[in-house]
């Protein structure tokens, strides 16, 4: 099975995967590719793979791609076929945490095999104090992000069910019965 989390920028959705990570053994995360620089720690091959746009175009007219998104001008995202087939090889569910956009794709080309789950800020405002004290971005990229994000909630009644993630401890066990339901 396919389980999807999309959301803006800020509203917990990677927190939400890795408990989710850290919970079930039977789950396991596809690593995007991207061509932004890396942010903090994160390191090539775990968070996503690093490559040049060079290389992301290359490999987007091999067909390399399940989906993929040009997310800001010069900047990629993209899921590997690769990666979704090492994962299924493993034995395990994919997990994508992806843009709104790709969740879109994923969710269109997966169909019933794939759970789309939208994790909501409860407004714009908690999401700028999000932005804010993540202090990864600058006031100019906080406000392109918290631009894009309001595109991007008008799509969250494209995707199976969508989480508000006001409080943490709530939206887990919310996630948690959502997984019940579709895993079984």
């Amino acid at each position: 099975m396919i389980l999807i989390f999309s959301a803006p920028s800020g509203s917990g959705k990677s927190t939400l995967v890795q408990y989710l990570l850290d919970t079930r053994q039977d789950i396991e995360l596809s690593i995007s590719a991207t061509t932004r620089a890396p942010r903090g720690q994160e390191q090539d091959g775990r968070e996503y793979y690093f490559i040049t746009p060079e290389r992301f175009e290359q490999l987007i007219k091999e067909d390399a791609f399940v989906e993929w998104q040009q997310v800001y001008k010069g900047t990629y995202y993209g899921t590997l076929r690769s990666e979704i087939e090492r994962i299924e090889n493993a034995g395990h569910h994919v997990v994508f945490d992806i843009d709104v956009k790709g969740g879109i794709n994923v969710k269109r080309m997966f169909g019933d095999r794939a759970l789309a789950i939208f994790i909501s800020p409860p407004s714009i405002e908690a999401l700028r104090e999000r932005l804010t004290k993540r202090g990864t971005d600058s006031p100019e990229k906080i406000e392109e992000r918290l631009a894009k994000a309001e595109i991007e909630m008008a799509d969250a009644p494209l995707f199976d069910t969508i989480l508000v993630n006001d409080d943490l401890a709530t939206t887990k066990k919310e996630l948690d019965k959502e997984l019940a339901k579709f895993l079984g």
